[in-house]
């Protein structure tokens, strides 16, 4: 159905009107796909005057699933619930969602003080939110746990997110970083990657990133798997 609206075959505001419909859907799989056919319309709708109105739809959407999770476990719950809960208050936190951005930040300042440490599946999100909505400190802070993490899981966790960040020096401090010897060849991709799919400014100052270095990015990956990987993003 999105695929049919991006060709123009139907009517964007039909495809939006359908999404309405599934606001009391309790699946995680029908919500993942939601999800991603919403950010898939928000990166057209970027280089729009309708962005901030997408913002508007996706919390309008989320929000009240996001109400009916909230941030704990409940007894019972299923792994599948737990995932949902990540994937929607991460949705709701890069949207600007009040409630959650501030939840969000309480939470961060907590699990890098030590007072309470996130659990694996709130990390994401919460490391997204703050990003998204921080400043140069929030970088560093980010950067910091990279260098202190001791499993390389959380590392590239990390590095997957660094690029919600906003302000466009803050950007390019963040491609800088995925050349770097902090992050292993192998896992440059992913930040450039998550630079690219974070925003407008990310887009164009991640493929600027990619021409610039072109000599030293194609002579490490070699014309492999990882090159077509990073063209595609």
């Amino acid at each position: 159905f999105p695929s049919q609206a991006r060709a123009g075959i139907i009517s964007t505001v039909e495809v939006l009107k359908v999404m309405e419909a599934f606001v009391n859907e309790p699946n995680y799989t029908v919500w993942s796909d939601l999800s991603c056919n919403l950010g898939i319309l928000s990166t057209l709708l970027s280089h729009t005057d309708f962005h901030e109105e997408i913002q508007v739809f996706v919390k309008d959407v989320f929000s009240p699933i996001g109400e009916r999770l909230g941030w704990d476990p409940k007894p019972g719950e299923g792994h599948l619930d737990a995932l949902l809960r990540g994937l929607v208050l991460g949705k709701l936190g890069k949207a600007g969602h009040k409630a959650t951005l501030e939840e969000a930040r309480r939470r961060f300042k907590d699990h890098v003080e030590g007072k309470h440490i996130l659990s694996a599946d709130l990390r994401s999100p919460v490391y997204v939110t703050v990003l998204k909505h921080g400043d140069s400190s929030t970088l560093d802070t980010m950067l910091k746990l990279h260098k202190q993490a001791d499993m390389q899981e959380e590392k590239n966790r990390i590095e997957r997110v660094l690029g919600a960040i906003s302000q466009p020096e803050l950007i390019q401090k963040v491609l800088t970083f995925a050349l770097s010897e902090e992050v292993r060849p192998q896992d440059t991709v992913s930040v450039i990657g998550g630079v690219a799919g974070g925003s407008k400014q990310g887009r164009k100052a991640a493929w600027k990133f990619v021409r610039d270095n072109w000599e030293e990015l194609y002579n490490r990956y070699q014309g492999g798997f990882l090159i077509s990987r990073l063209i595609k993003v």
